[in-house]
Order: C-alpha cells, then structure tokens, then sequence
C-alpha cells in the first residue's frame, strides 16, 4: 500500500508541475498579446480617420465659376 500512495504523490505533483509550466507560458505571452492588440486598434483608428478626412469635402479650396464671355464671336480658327 505504501508504493501505491507514493506513486499517486509523484502522479499529483507531475500533473501540478505541467499546469503550472502550462499557465506560466500563457501569462508570458499575455504582454505580447496586449500589446499587438493595442498596435490593432491604433492602426484601425487611423485607417478611419484616413477614411473620414478623404470623404469630407475640402472648404478651404475656393471654387472660381468659370466665366463664359458676353458676345458670341467664334475664337480665331487656327491656322
């Protein structure tokens, strides 16, 4: 009965030892992926600002109207 319950401590404390080796190769990638989310979501907001700029029209552009001249004379043909 002794080798029985040194063999389940030993099977308690290899399961113990993997999740833990498990968890902590999660936690260290925890930085990684919060940091390519926040890269993500930055470049997602200037994809949508780019966006938002090019569909607003431009009000600092002044619009001449194009002048059509009074008399109706033909310009010179050329020659």
């Amino acid at each position: 009965m002794d080798g029985t319950a040194i063999i389940i401590i030993l099977a308690i404390a290899g399961v113990a030892s993997v999740l833990l080796f498990a968890i902590k190769g999660i936690l260290d990638q925890l930085p990684d992926v919060f940091e390519s989310f926040r890269r993500a979501r930055d470049a997602w907001k200037r994809l949508k600002e780019k966006q938002d700029e090019a569909t607003k029209p431009d009000d600092t552009k002044e619009q001449h109207p194009v002048t059509v001249p009074a008399d109706d004379e033909e310009p010179p043909a050329a020659a």
